[in-house]
C-alpha cells in the first residue's frame, strides 16, 4: 500500500483517500485490484456504480478525513478514518 503522504495522482494533485477492491491477509498484496480514487473536498452520499459492498482496503492521505456509512444517502452508523 501506498503511504498516506505519497497519495498523488499520476500529475502530482494530491489524493485524500483510495478504496481498493482487493485485500489480502499478505500485506505486500494488499491494495490491490481496481482503485476508487477520492479527491480533497469530495462529499459523495452514494458509492460509484460497482463499488458497493466492494472495498477491502483503503489509504487516507495525511491531513485528510474520510467518513462512511453503513447505508446509502449518508443513513446508518458511520466510521471516520484518517491517516
Amino acid at each position: 500500500c501506498p503511504a498516506p503522504s505519497d497519495l498523488r495522482t499520476a500529475n502530482g494533485t494530491r489524493v485524500c483517500a483510495q478504496l481498493y477492491a482487493d485485500d489480502s491477509v499478505y500485506y505486500d498484496q494488499c491494495c490491490g485490484g481496481a482503485v476508487l480514487v477520492v479527491p480533497p473536498g469530495s462529499d459523495v452520499p452514494y458509492m460509484p456504480s460497482g463499488w458497493a459492498a466492494r472495498a477491502s482496503s483503503l489509504v487516507v492521505g495525511t491531513r485528510c478525513d474520510l467518513t462512511v456509512w453503513s447505508r446509502a444517502g449518508k443513513k446508518g452508523s458511520t466510521r471516520k478514518f484518517s491517516a
